[in-house]
């Protein structure tokens, strides 16, 4: 019966798919056993994020009270420079970052700060604000976002040799921990990887990788590991493929609990930050971004990430203005609020298909982990270029794809709309990559799958 209906194509040509990494995914799975995986804190809700990457502080300072005001439950602070901020961004100077939140209530908030190249400085200039505020940090939630890897993988370039910062970074983290910060200290930051073209598998092992030389550091200033352990953080790309995002966050919560293992260590759960994919936004018809990023989101909450930052639907075309950045933190709102998506911990624990996608992307990016860590570490890779070539042939692969319509994007390649309407954005100058610095590596740029011409780049 099943042959029939197909008339004449044959079942794995019909009705099985396959992952950017190779993963078989068929139509239907039998029950598996339940092996829950869910946010660090299953009884609280994720913290809903709200980028704030205006070079215009007193518009960035309005933007964080409307958020804080309206919903949001933290804010991430994207600084100029950062691989993340796609040509804006905060000031990288102290008085930018204590105008951006002056009056916003710190004590009450998840504060992020984005990996950027000044992200060291960053860290006393929010010490110094809490102690002008006598806020306490002992009892506050943050990440400080430090991830030297990902800065000079996002920009090409590290302003001191990777020998240097081996053996300065453990002294930082030694004065980091005299001062006693509950919060995340150094993140293993995936989604420079992702928005260059990565697998999942290959973004995981990335990270994995980047977490590893993080316990080594913390080794390096003689912090014992189980205590090190839960100031890293892990940050990563969820996109409109709803269970390959689920079955990402699952995965890595797994992996690096296997990690942790093999240090000797009991497992702590991973924290994980989760930010909608730049690279799947479309320039045409802008506004079906807000159908990728809910599914995104969707995708993030039944993962079990702890905290989410959607990017505003018009990043394509520029700085989003206040309707977009209300939209983007209302669909959080009406995730957390209205459908309640975080009240079960893990609800894809038990689903076959979830579970088996789950163990096939920890053994994929299992395997990119440990050849990363054969060939001495992820910095060794980046200075070699090797890991930006697997990436680029990733995003070329799926250029190709693209550019032949096996993969569609509604409002492009598929249902365009007969004409374009004008799209709003804030008026804000592109701020270009500095490119000097003591080493350099080939660049992992931020391209959009609609953006990349000729179906390679």
């Amino acid at each position: 019966m099943a042959e029939k209906a197909l008339k004449g194509a044959t079942f794995e040509q019909a009705l099985v798919s396959h992952t950017d990494d190779g993963i078989e995914i068929n139509p239907v799975y039998p029950r598996a056993e339940a092996n829950p995986a869910g946010r660090r804190e299953p009884a609280q809700p994720w913290h809903i994020v709200q980028r704030i990457d205006d070079p215009d502080t007193e518009r960035a300072n309005a933007q964080a009270l409307e958020d804080v005001n309206n919903g949001a439950t933290g804010l991430a602070l994207v600084f100029e420079g950062a691989p993340n901020a796609f040509g804006y961004g905060i000031p990288a100077e102290r008085e930018a970052l204590h105008r951006v939140l002056e009056n916003v209530p710190l004590d009450k908030l998840y504060l992020r700060i984005d990996s950027h190249p000044s992200s060291r400085a960053s860290i006393d200039w929010i010490i110094d604000l809490y102690g002008a505020r006598r806020i306490n940090p002992a009892g506050l939630k943050f990440s400080l976002g430090l991830d030297p890897a990902a800065i000079f993988a996002g920009t090409g370039r590290m302003n001191m040799s990777v020998e240097a910062l081996q053996a300065s970074m453990p002294q930082s983290l030694a004065h980091f921990f005299a001062l006693g910060l509950p919060g995340v200290l150094l993140e293993a930051d995936g989604r420079v990887y992702h928005n260059a073209g990565a697998t999942t598998a290959q973004e995981l092992g990335a990270m994995l990788a980047s977490a590893v030389s993080h316990l080594r550091m913390f080794e390096q200033a003689r912090q014992p590991l189980v205590y090190s352990v839960p100031h890293i953080g892990f940050s990563l790309c969820v996109d409109q493929d709803q269970f390959v995002s689920i079955a990402k966050i699952r995965a890595l919560r797994r992996l690096w609990a296997r990690v942790q293992q093999a240090c000797g260590i009991e497992p702590a759960p991973a924290t994980i930050h989760a930010e909608t994919s730049y690279r799947m936004y479309a320039y045409k018809d802008p506004e079906t971004n807000i159908l990728r990023s809910t599914i995104a989101a969707f995708s993030a909450a039944v993962g079990g990430a702890d905290s989410i930052a959607i990017i505003p639907h018009p990043a394509a075309h520029g700085l989003a203005d206040a309707i977009a950045r209300r939209i983007a933190r209302n669909t959080q709102l009406i995730l957390a609020k209205e459908s309640h998506i975080g009240f079960v911990a893990d609800p894809a624990a038990g689903s076959g298909g979830i579970e088996a996608l789950t163990d096939a992307v920890c053994e994929k990016a299992w395997s990119e982990f440990q050849e990363i860590e054969a060939a001495g570490g992820l910095f060794a890779v980046l200075g070699a270029g090797s890991l930006q070539a697997k990436v680029l042939a990733s995003r070329n692969a799926r250029a190709e794809r693209f550019e032949t319509g096996e993969i569609p994007i509604v409002g492009t390649n598929r249902f365009p709309a007969e004409s374009e309407r004008k799209v709003s954005v804030l008026p804000a100058p592109t701020i270009p990559m500095p490119t000097e610095g003591a080493v350099h590596c080939d660049k992992l740029e931020a391209i959009r799958l609609d953006m990349v011409s000729g179906g390679r780049s």
